[in-house]
Protein backbone atom coordinates (compact mmCIF):
# COMPACT_ATOMS: atom_id res chain seq x y z
CA UNK A 1 0.00 0.00 0.00
CA UNK A 2 1.57 3.41 -0.99
CA UNK A 3 1.88 5.78 2.49
CA UNK A 4 2.44 8.92 0.25
CA UNK A 5 -0.87 11.07 0.64
CA UNK A 6 -1.97 11.86 -2.79
CA UNK A 7 -2.35 15.71 -3.48
CA UNK A 8 -5.62 16.79 -3.73
CA UNK A 9 -6.90 17.87 -7.44
CA UNK A 10 -7.32 21.86 -7.89
CA UNK A 11 -10.83 22.61 -7.84
CA UNK A 12 -12.15 25.46 -10.04
CA UNK A 13 -8.34 26.68 -11.32
CA UNK A 14 -8.21 29.95 -11.82
CA UNK A 15 -12.02 31.35 -10.89
CA UNK A 16 -11.52 31.59 -7.37
CA UNK A 17 -10.78 35.40 -6.42
CA UNK A 18 -9.19 36.52 -3.12
CA UNK A 19 -12.88 37.27 -1.75
CA UNK A 20 -13.89 33.46 -2.53
CA UNK A 21 -11.15 32.15 -0.60
CA UNK A 22 -11.77 34.05 2.10
CA UNK A 23 -15.31 33.26 1.98
CA UNK A 24 -14.66 29.28 1.16
CA UNK A 25 -11.92 29.53 4.36
CA UNK A 26 -14.52 30.87 6.97
CA UNK A 27 -17.92 28.07 6.07
CA UNK A 28 -15.09 25.39 6.43
CA UNK A 29 -14.03 26.33 9.69
CA UNK A 30 -13.65 23.24 11.58
CA UNK A 31 -12.65 24.90 15.20
CA UNK A 32 -14.36 25.52 18.09
CA UNK A 33 -17.08 27.20 18.23
CA UNK A 34 -17.22 30.77 19.90
CA UNK A 35 -19.99 33.35 20.46
CA UNK A 36 -21.36 34.49 17.33
CA UNK A 37 -18.93 32.69 15.25
CA UNK A 38 -18.84 29.53 13.08
CA UNK A 39 -20.47 25.76 14.21
CA UNK A 40 -17.96 22.68 14.16
CA UNK A 41 -18.26 21.30 10.75
CA UNK A 42 -20.00 17.84 11.11
CA UNK A 43 -18.02 15.19 9.50
CA UNK A 44 -19.04 13.65 6.05
CA UNK A 45 -20.11 10.48 6.29
CA UNK A 46 -18.75 7.71 3.77
CA UNK A 47 -20.41 4.71 3.41
CA UNK A 48 -18.69 1.61 1.50
CA UNK A 49 -21.04 -1.34 0.45
CA UNK A 50 -19.23 -4.71 -0.04
CA UNK A 51 -19.55 -7.83 -2.55
CA UNK A 52 -23.11 -8.73 -3.59
CA UNK A 53 -24.52 -5.23 -2.54
CA UNK A 54 -24.47 -1.71 -4.02
CA UNK A 55 -25.17 1.36 -2.35
CA UNK A 56 -28.55 1.39 -2.16
CA UNK A 57 -28.11 -0.63 1.28
CA UNK A 58 -27.23 1.90 3.07
CA UNK A 59 -30.33 3.93 1.83
CA UNK A 60 -31.95 3.37 5.73
CA UNK A 61 -28.78 5.06 7.72
CA UNK A 62 -28.57 7.58 5.31
CA UNK A 63 -32.03 8.89 5.87
CA UNK A 64 -31.37 8.78 9.80
CA UNK A 65 -27.88 10.72 9.36
CA UNK A 66 -29.35 13.36 7.13
CA UNK A 67 -32.29 13.56 9.38
CA UNK A 68 -29.81 14.60 12.01
CA UNK A 69 -27.59 16.60 9.95
CA UNK A 70 -25.07 14.89 8.42
CA UNK A 71 -23.88 14.60 5.17
CA UNK A 72 -23.59 11.18 3.87
CA UNK A 73 -21.95 9.88 0.45
CA UNK A 74 -22.70 6.22 -0.09
CA UNK A 75 -19.93 5.08 -2.87
CA UNK A 76 -19.95 2.97 -5.69
CA UNK A 77 -17.75 -0.01 -4.73
CA UNK A 78 -16.04 -1.33 -8.00
CA UNK A 79 -15.52 -4.79 -6.17
CA UNK A 80 -12.71 -5.63 -8.41
CA UNK A 81 -9.34 -6.38 -6.37
CA UNK A 82 -8.70 -4.76 -3.16
CA UNK A 83 -5.88 -2.45 -3.98
CA UNK A 84 -7.75 -1.14 -6.60
CA UNK A 85 -10.86 -0.97 -4.76
CA UNK A 86 -9.20 1.01 -2.12
CA UNK A 87 -7.49 3.48 -4.50
CA UNK A 88 -10.63 4.37 -5.88
CA UNK A 89 -11.76 5.46 -2.36
CA UNK A 90 -9.09 7.26 -1.88
CA UNK A 91 -10.43 9.46 -5.06
CA UNK A 92 -13.26 9.31 -3.68
CA UNK A 93 -12.02 10.80 -0.11
CA UNK A 94 -9.68 13.18 -1.83
CA UNK A 95 -13.32 15.41 -3.30
CA UNK A 96 -14.44 15.97 0.07
CA UNK A 97 -13.96 18.64 1.95
CA UNK A 98 -13.52 18.60 5.89
CA UNK A 99 -13.53 15.83 8.57
CA UNK A 100 -14.76 12.17 6.82
CA UNK A 101 -15.93 9.06 8.74
CA UNK A 102 -15.16 5.95 6.85
CA UNK A 103 -18.06 3.44 7.25
CA UNK A 104 -17.41 -0.51 5.85
CA UNK A 105 -19.87 -2.72 5.03
CA UNK A 106 -18.44 -6.73 4.85
CA UNK A 107 -15.53 -6.85 2.37
CA UNK A 108 -16.07 -2.44 2.59
CA UNK A 109 -14.62 -3.00 5.98
CA UNK A 110 -11.42 -4.54 4.02
CA UNK A 111 -11.23 -1.40 1.35
CA UNK A 112 -11.71 1.59 3.94
CA UNK A 113 -8.77 -0.34 6.16
CA UNK A 114 -6.94 0.04 3.07
CA UNK A 115 -6.82 4.04 2.41
CA UNK A 116 -3.87 6.23 1.92
CA UNK A 117 -3.53 8.10 5.61
CA UNK A 118 -5.81 10.92 5.35
CA UNK A 119 -5.48 13.36 7.88
CA UNK A 120 -8.78 14.89 7.10
CA UNK A 121 -10.36 10.74 8.15
CA UNK A 122 -10.75 11.13 11.64
CA UNK A 123 -12.45 7.46 12.47
CA UNK A 124 -13.74 4.07 11.30
CA UNK A 125 -17.27 2.44 11.26
CA UNK A 126 -17.11 -1.45 10.78
CA UNK A 127 -20.83 -3.14 9.71
CA UNK A 128 -20.62 -6.94 10.16
CA UNK A 129 -16.99 -6.60 8.13
CA UNK A 130 -13.41 -7.79 7.80
CA UNK A 131 -11.29 -6.23 9.13
CA UNK A 132 -8.03 -7.69 8.17
CA UNK A 133 -4.71 -7.15 9.17
CA UNK A 134 -1.81 -6.60 7.10
CA UNK A 135 -1.21 -10.08 4.67
CA UNK A 136 -4.92 -11.49 5.93
CA UNK A 137 -8.00 -11.57 3.07
CA UNK A 138 -11.21 -12.47 3.90
CA UNK A 139 -11.08 -16.21 2.51
CA UNK A 140 -8.15 -17.01 4.99
CA UNK A 141 -10.05 -15.49 7.78
CA UNK A 142 -13.23 -17.38 7.28
CA UNK A 143 -11.69 -20.28 6.62
CA UNK A 144 -10.07 -19.78 10.17
CA UNK A 145 -13.49 -19.62 12.01
CA UNK A 146 -16.57 -22.11 11.47
CA UNK A 147 -20.20 -19.96 10.98
CA UNK A 148 -19.94 -19.11 7.58
CA UNK A 149 -22.14 -20.88 4.39
CA UNK A 150 -20.31 -19.38 1.84
CA UNK A 151 -19.37 -22.27 -0.18
CA UNK A 152 -19.40 -24.28 -3.75
CA UNK A 153 -22.84 -24.74 -2.92
CA UNK A 154 -24.31 -21.56 -2.17
CA UNK A 155 -22.15 -19.97 -5.02
CA UNK A 156 -21.50 -19.61 -8.67
CA UNK A 157 -18.67 -18.15 -10.97
CA UNK A 158 -18.33 -16.68 -14.09
CA UNK A 159 -14.76 -16.90 -15.80
CA UNK A 160 -13.47 -13.35 -16.77
CA UNK A 161 -11.44 -12.51 -19.86
CA UNK A 162 -8.95 -11.43 -17.53
CA UNK A 163 -8.46 -15.16 -15.54
CA UNK A 164 -9.98 -14.02 -13.00
CA UNK A 165 -13.65 -14.95 -12.08
CA UNK A 166 -16.83 -13.42 -10.88
CA UNK A 167 -18.22 -14.61 -7.98
CA UNK A 168 -22.31 -14.32 -7.32
CA UNK A 169 -24.51 -15.85 -4.38
CA UNK A 170 -27.16 -18.62 -6.05
CA UNK A 171 -30.25 -16.99 -5.64
CA UNK A 172 -32.15 -19.62 -4.02
CA UNK A 173 -29.76 -19.85 -1.08
CA UNK A 174 -29.10 -16.16 -1.15
CA UNK A 175 -31.83 -14.90 1.79
CA UNK A 176 -29.94 -17.87 3.92
CA UNK A 177 -26.79 -16.81 3.35
CA UNK A 178 -26.37 -13.01 3.49
CA UNK A 179 -30.08 -11.59 4.03
CA UNK A 180 -31.37 -13.03 7.09
CA UNK A 181 -34.55 -10.83 8.42
CA UNK A 182 -35.56 -9.64 5.32
CA UNK A 183 -38.64 -10.65 3.51
CA UNK A 184 -38.58 -13.28 1.00
CA UNK A 185 -39.77 -10.81 -1.66
CA UNK A 186 -36.95 -8.33 -0.29
CA UNK A 187 -34.29 -10.99 -0.44
CA UNK A 188 -35.21 -12.36 -4.22
CA UNK A 189 -34.95 -8.66 -5.06
CA UNK A 190 -31.49 -8.34 -3.35
CA UNK A 191 -30.83 -11.40 -5.13
CA UNK A 192 -31.24 -10.96 -8.23
CA UNK A 193 -29.60 -7.27 -8.48
CA UNK A 194 -26.54 -8.39 -6.40
CA UNK A 195 -22.88 -7.17 -7.47
CA UNK A 196 -20.72 -9.67 -8.07
CA UNK A 197 -16.94 -9.71 -6.42
CA UNK A 198 -13.70 -11.13 -8.16
CA UNK A 199 -12.31 -14.09 -6.59
CA UNK A 200 -9.13 -11.94 -6.55
CA UNK A 201 -10.65 -9.30 -4.80
CA UNK A 202 -11.70 -11.89 -2.04
CA UNK A 203 -8.07 -13.40 -1.65
CA UNK A 204 -5.78 -10.50 -2.48
CA UNK A 205 -4.15 -9.61 1.30
CA UNK A 206 -3.77 -6.50 2.63
CA UNK A 207 -1.16 -4.75 2.60
CA UNK A 208 0.96 -1.69 4.72
CA UNK A 209 -0.20 -0.95 7.95
CA UNK A 210 -4.31 -1.06 8.18
CA UNK A 211 -6.32 1.95 9.11
CA UNK A 212 -7.46 0.66 12.41
CA UNK A 213 -3.63 0.92 13.86
CA UNK A 214 -3.95 4.54 13.58
CA UNK A 215 -7.31 5.67 14.07
CA UNK A 216 -10.06 5.12 16.40
CA UNK A 217 -12.75 2.95 15.14
CA UNK A 218 -16.18 1.42 15.70
CA UNK A 219 -17.85 -1.92 14.91
CA UNK A 220 -21.31 -3.60 14.46
CA UNK A 221 -21.48 -7.48 15.17
CA UNK A 222 -24.34 -9.27 13.81
CA UNK A 223 -24.78 -12.24 16.17
CA UNK A 224 -26.47 -14.08 13.29
CA UNK A 225 -24.68 -13.49 10.76
CA UNK A 226 -23.95 -16.79 8.17
CA UNK A 227 -21.60 -14.93 5.67
CA UNK A 228 -18.42 -13.38 7.79
CA UNK A 229 -18.60 -16.25 11.02
CA UNK A 230 -19.36 -14.37 14.42
CA UNK A 231 -16.34 -15.44 16.07
CA UNK A 232 -14.21 -14.00 13.11
CA UNK A 233 -15.76 -10.53 13.79
CA UNK A 234 -15.57 -10.52 17.38
CA UNK A 235 -11.97 -11.41 16.94
CA UNK A 236 -11.15 -8.94 14.45
CA UNK A 237 -12.44 -6.34 16.47
CA UNK A 238 -11.44 -7.01 19.45
CA UNK A 239 -7.83 -6.85 18.49
CA UNK A 240 -8.47 -3.53 16.55
CA UNK A 241 -9.89 -1.89 19.90
CA UNK A 242 -13.08 -1.23 18.42
CA UNK A 243 -16.00 0.56 20.37
CA UNK A 244 -18.58 -2.63 19.75
CA UNK A 245 -22.02 -3.25 19.40
CA UNK A 246 -23.37 -6.68 19.10
CA UNK A 247 -27.22 -6.63 17.33
CA UNK A 248 -29.16 -9.84 17.01
CA UNK A 249 -29.20 -9.16 12.90
CA UNK A 250 -28.36 -10.99 9.62
CA UNK A 251 -25.32 -10.16 7.38
CA UNK A 252 -27.22 -6.90 6.34
CA UNK A 253 -27.78 -5.52 9.71
CA UNK A 254 -27.31 -2.21 7.42
CA UNK A 255 -30.54 -2.68 6.31
CA UNK A 256 -32.62 -4.53 9.03
CA UNK A 257 -30.91 -2.38 12.20
CA UNK A 258 -30.43 0.55 10.58
CA UNK A 259 -31.42 3.01 12.93
CA UNK A 260 -28.88 0.73 15.80
CA UNK A 261 -25.76 1.00 12.83
CA UNK A 262 -26.36 5.07 12.55
CA UNK A 263 -26.57 5.46 16.26
CA UNK A 264 -22.78 3.91 16.18
CA UNK A 265 -21.98 5.85 13.41
CA UNK A 266 -23.23 9.32 14.85
CA UNK A 267 -21.17 8.29 17.93
CA UNK A 268 -17.94 7.67 15.47
CA UNK A 269 -18.69 11.02 14.23
CA UNK A 270 -18.83 12.75 17.42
Amino acid sequence: MNTTRRTRPLRFAGLLTGLALTAASLSFSSGPATAGGPKPVKPTIVLVHGAWADASGWNGVIERLQKDGYTAVAVANPLRGLAADSTYLDTVIASIEGPIVLVGHSYGGEVIGQTTPDPDVKSLVYVSAFIPDTGEDAFSISARFPGSKIGPDTIRTVPLPSGDADIYLRTETFAEVFAGGLSAKTARLLGATQRPITYGALSEPAQGTPAWKRLPSWAVISKTDQAIPVAAQRFMTARAGSHTLELNASHVALITKAGAVADVIEKAAR
